[in-house]
């Protein structure tokens, strides 16, 4: 089958491009003490996990509790959650999954370790814990040292669970199109962390793992020092969020197929909209047309300025966030010289439990 016989609108995948954007990943880290975690939320497909493993992975990160189940059934055996599971249900869930896979959770209270505790004991199995820091997002993490502290004390004093490391996400630099604010604030963000590390070394906490970072910091990290894993998702798909920041290390792998419905003398529309395509995070652009305007509704997106457009045209267009564009798609398809080759599933589709 070839590109031009798809129904659209339909996700495409360049396997190629993909492909040189994870050797990319893989350069970039060489020679380093970074180990390279990618994140699960990205594609949301074991297919590519297994891909991102054989190149060098030590593991999946994922968001969800659901994820994690759902990368343990396809085999994946070193998995972290980066973020909180607290409810009892899935607490009990969690203890009972790390007998399936070497698990790990962030945690940032007291109470939710000895929950993670007590049903690890009950099960029988171990739950891998790192510390979450807020670093900068103002969202989940405690906010200092000494309540890391108290918190990895007693990881390392309960049974069924481990002090392996801190979480130190820094979303909010992933897209700061500021390079000097990016790169400068970063740079503080990890002073901040070998502060973190040294006061806890001196109160006898031993950190194995510092984990973070993003596509759009990743380059940062090599050299930093305090790091030691890099939980980068987007870096194998790009999309025009992380394509403003010109890094000029990855290309675009991630395409949405639409079809040109409707062609005027100023502007033309294709069949897909934000039930096909996410603006989270940036508008989504048709490859090789700079619009003077563009408008999405649910079904439609209206590109506004001079074109050769015919209804009928297949456009690809550059998501302006992958990873929730994916979210909406039941499968991919994997495009080599023209011609899909192959359709895995997207398994994780709308497991935001």
């Amino acid at each position: 089958m070839r590109l031009e016989e798809l129904e659209t609108p339909a996700l495409v995948v360049e396997k190629e491009a993909m492909e040189r954007n994870m050797d990319k990943m893989t350069e970039l880290l060489a020679g380093s003490k970074l180990k390279l975690r990618p994140h699960y939320k990205t594609h949301k497909s074991p297919w590519i996990a297994k891909m991102q493993l054989e190149k060098g992975a030590v593991g999946i990160t994922c968001s969800k509790l659901s994820e994690a189940e759902d990368l343990a059934d396809a085999g994946v055996e070193n998995i972290l959650i980066a973020n909180q599971v607290v409810q009892p249900q899935k607490v009990k869930k969690l203890a009972a999954l790390a007998g399936r896979c070497q698990l790990t959770v962030c945690v940032d209270q007291l109470n939710n370790i000895r929950d993670i505790s007590r049903e690890a004991v009950s099960a029988g199995t171990h739950v891998h814990c790192y510390v979450e820091m807020n670093i900068g997002m103002n969202r989940c993490g405690v906010d200092s040292f000494q309540e890391c502290y108290e918190l990895a004390k007693a990881l390392e004093e309960l049974p069924g669970v481990s002090y392996d490391g801190i979480q130190a996400y820094a979303g909010h630099l992933a897209h700061e199109y500021d390079t000097e604010k990016r790169e400068r604030e970063t740079a503080e963000n990890e002073e901040y962390l070998k502060r973190l590390t040294a006061y806890l070394e001196e109160r006898g906490i031993s950190t194995k793992e510092v984990s973070g970072a993003s596509t759009g910091t990743a380059y940062l990290k090599r050299n930093s020092g305090v790091y030691t894993e890099i939980q980068a998702g987007s870096y194998i798909f790009l999309d025009r969020s992380y394509g403003r920041l010109h890094l000029n290390l990855f290309e675009h792998a991630l395409f949405v197929m639409a079809t040109v419905i409707s062609s005027h003398d100023s502007y033309f529309v294709i069949d897909a909209g934000v039930k096909s395509l996410c603006p989270d995070q940036d508008m989504p652009a048709v490859e090789g047309f700079d619009a003077v305007e563009v408008k999405i509704n649910e079904e439609h997106m209206v590109f506004r300025g001079s074109h050769s457009y015919q209804v009928g045209d297949m456009v690809r267009v550059i998501p302006g966030h992958c990873c929730s564009t994916v979210n909406l798609y039941d499968e991919m398809y994997v495009v080599q010289n023209g011609r899909i080759i192959d359709k895995p599933a997207v398994t994780s589709r709308g497991k935001s439990q």
